[in-house]
């Protein structure tokens, strides 16, 4: 575990950069003359004093509020002992499994355990439980009873009402009652972690807290029920009902304004839970003021300088802007930062600018300005007024709204006066670009080509098919067409010749064969080859999980076709890359049972050719026999470490026996082993 790491760890040299980050051991809150913390962050990622990662950003605000906090990154879980480890903290436990999802950080699109965790050091893997916001907020509770316990981060967000889990095929009730929190704080926390720390430090009870935006808490079966609260379907009826899945889905994304939502409650048993409306966007001065602070913008040093992936990717960015108005169903950051962009001033960002060209250690490149999207900074509804009363959950689909304001001219200025930062050699746009709004503006276009990408520029169409794209709320391909080659042109008058490199999703609900094999086509006709493809992966709250997991698109109530089977999944995204050796005999495959044997062949509009390559069939062969050698599953272990039993399976050691092993043929080689066994104590 990250926590048995060095407990005496140097500040020496980041002092250059910012003012020491939090203690992490006792020995460090020692150091400070401390004797008790006021409150203790517990995050499944590694600390970073980065304004890029969460509790780099919660520790500086609570800091400069005048909070002693204490972080404790990536706990072991399997004792409350780490818990207890700054004594009781005056004031509460704040809880996040991290910058990511547990379940999406551990395991593949197909369940399978991920081999690497970005944010952990060294990118090793079991360094956090699944589902980490629930065991967290249980050992606070076993360490000091009585001490409020509060969640947030990503993982409670989208988990604060009764959720569809695609890792266990199930409906789960709120996150809260298996969690036993006091509250989740869902969306972005600097505003209400504040507000909760002044208000306990005042006397007030958790209980009295209930009244804060931004917070989903639980009542008793006794308590009174709030009657300005929204009903939504119960988890008893959206557990057996897919129709009242969808009808709660509707309801809970309908009530995503802030300035128009109401209070929720939904039933779970006897208990209820009520999710009150979301927090007010912050405001320019505030967002100045939190990315102001004095970040060190390092890893702690109890790492030692060893790697953490997530960290090296994004140590030289710079974030302009939070929120996003596209609405796109199957992404969660509308959902978890909000619809309206909430952006900071040019001065504060180049004043960041500033701070990281004066920094020995940089080498002269900003990967990205950005955030979200990188074309939506300072992009806001024209008409507050409407504003406060709009219902719509994306401002640019089906078309761009015509009170959106999408004047690129605040972020054209910010990129030109960010090349003439001292120390700065590049600024790279790395952040997605949304196409329909960069095809208005040909200066946005022309400045972006000429200064911010160097060869290539990643977008993402996500589909071609019309029908998948409506399911996701994109636009429709001509879009893409179009940004591609105004793009094109407006490298060439910089006298470039740059690519676009384009994301696409495979399986998402919608999806089928044949249009995955228009999609295919479509990237065979214009020569695109893509390294990296995404499979759909339903996280809970979203729009499109709600259509994977019901069938229904919970605002049209139509049926929606989803990929469940792995083998159907394993299809599309291997037409995805038809390309690949290793997939001819899948896009075969796939190809046979669309009746589109006429994309078989030597032809130019053919995918494969009639006989596989001899790549193919030696890929097949190294597949079969590395699967005898594998097969960690979500469905046999609980977490990635080694030896932690699935739920209900007792402290007794645990083996993981492989995916599905009660299949004959497992019995088979078990069997075999058996008898192998037995011949070998007679001879």
């Amino acid at each position: 575990m990250s926590g048995s790491l060095g407990s005496s760890a140097s500040f020496v040299g980041i002092e250059t950069l910012g003012t020491p980050p939090a203690p992490t051991t006792r020995e460090e809150m020692k150091a400070r003359g401390w004797d008790k913390v006021d409150i203790v962050l517990v995050s499944g990622d590694a600390y970073i004093d980065h304004p890029a990662f969460a509790a780099g950003i919660l520790y500086r605000v609570l800091e400069a509020a005048g909070y002693r906090v204490a972080v404790l990154p990536q706990p072991d879980w399997r004792s409350c002992e780490p818990w207890r480890m700054f004594g009781r903290p005056r004031l509460f436990f704040g809880v996040s499994a991290g910058n990511m999802d547990s379940m999406i950080n551990h395991y593949t699109a197909n369940k399978k355990v991920r081999n690497d965790d970005a944010y952990s050091p060294g990118g090793r893997i079991g360094l956090r439980p699944d589902r980490a916001t629930m065991p967290y907020c249980q050992r606070a509770r076993e360490a000091f009873p009585g001490v409020p316990v509060i969640a947030g981060g990503v993982e409670a967000s989208l988990r604060r009402l009764a959720h569809y889990d695609y890792w266990s095929d199930t409906v789960k009730r709120s996150i809260l009652l298996d969690s036993k929190a006091d509250l989740v704080v869902f969306g972005m926390g600097e505003e209400p972690i504040l507000e909760i720390a002044r208000r306990l430090a005042a006397g007030e009870p958790v209980t009295a807290l209930r009244d804060m935006r931004g917070v989903a808490y639980a009542l008793g079966a006794k308590e009174p029920r709030p009657e300005d609260a929204l009903v939504i379907p119960s988890y008893e009826e959206v557990k057996t009902d897919k129709r009242k899945f969808a009808l709660a889905t509707k309801i809970i994304h309908q009530e995503t304004n802030p300035f128009n939502a109401r209070k929720l409650i939904q039933a779970h048993g006897d208990q209820a839970v009520v999710a009150n409306p979301p927090s007010l966007p912050v405001t320019q001065e505030r967002m100045d003021w939190i990315y102001d602070l004095p970040y060190t913008r390092r890893p702690h040093p109890r790492y030692r300088g060893e790697p953490i992936p997530a960290f090296e990717m994004i140590k030289d960015s710079v974030t302009i802007m939070r929120g996003c108005f596209g609405g796109c169903t199957f992404c969660s950051i509308t959902a978890h930062q909000g619809r309206i962009i909430q952006s900071r001033s040019k001065e504060s960002i180049l004043a960041e600018l500033r701070k990281i060209g004066r920094d020995p250690e940089f080498k002269g490149v900003v990967s990205d300005i950005g955030g979200p999207t990188a074309n939506m900074y300072q992009m806001r509804c024209t008409k507050p007024e409407a504003e406060a009363k709009c219902k719509r959950l994306s401002c640019v689909y089906p078309k761009v709204c015509k009170l959106l304001g999408t004047d690129h001219g605040p972020v054209v200025e910010l990129m030109r006066e960010s090349r003439q930062v001292e120390g700065v050699r590049k600024v790279m746009v790395a952040s997605g670009v949304r196409m329909d709004l960069a095809q208005q503006s040909p200066e946005y276009l022309d400045e972006l080509a000429a200064h911010h990408v160097s060869g290539q520029l990643k977008v993402a169409p996500e589909h071609v098919n019309s029908g998948v794209l409506a399911r996701m709320k994109k636009p429709d391909n001509i879009d893409f067409v179009g940004f591609t080659r105004k793009f094109r042109e407006a490298s060439a008058r910089a006298g470039k010749n740059q690519r676009i490199v384009p994301y696409f999703i495979a399986s998402h609900p919608g999806s089928d064969l044949e249009a995955m094999i228009e999609l295919a086509v479509f990237l065979k006709r214009n020569n695109y080859k893509p390294d990296q493809v995404q499979d759909f992966i339903p996280a809970p709250f979203d729009i499109a999980t709600c259509m994977y997991y019901t069938g229904i698109d919970p605002f049209t109530g139509e049926e929606v076709h989803s990929a469940k089977k792995l083998r159907d999944r394993k299809l599309q995204r291997a037409l995805l890359q038809f390309f690949k050796p290793e997939n001819y005999f899948a896009v075969r495959e796939a190809l046979l049972e669309a009746g589109r044997k006429d994309l078989i062949g030597s032809g130019p509009e053919c995918l494969i050719p009639a006989n596989p390559p001899r790549e193919a069939r030696m890929a097949r062969m190294r597949a079969a026999a590395k699967s005898l050698g594998e097969g960690r599953y979500v469905h046999t272990i609980a977490n990635p470490s080694q030896g932690e039993p699935p739920d209900g399976c007792g402290s007794g050691e645990f083996k993981p026996t492989g995916y599905r092993p009660g299949r004959t043929s497992a019995k088979r080689r078990q069997d075999r082993k058996k008898r192998g066994a037995g011949r070998a104590r007679l001879s």
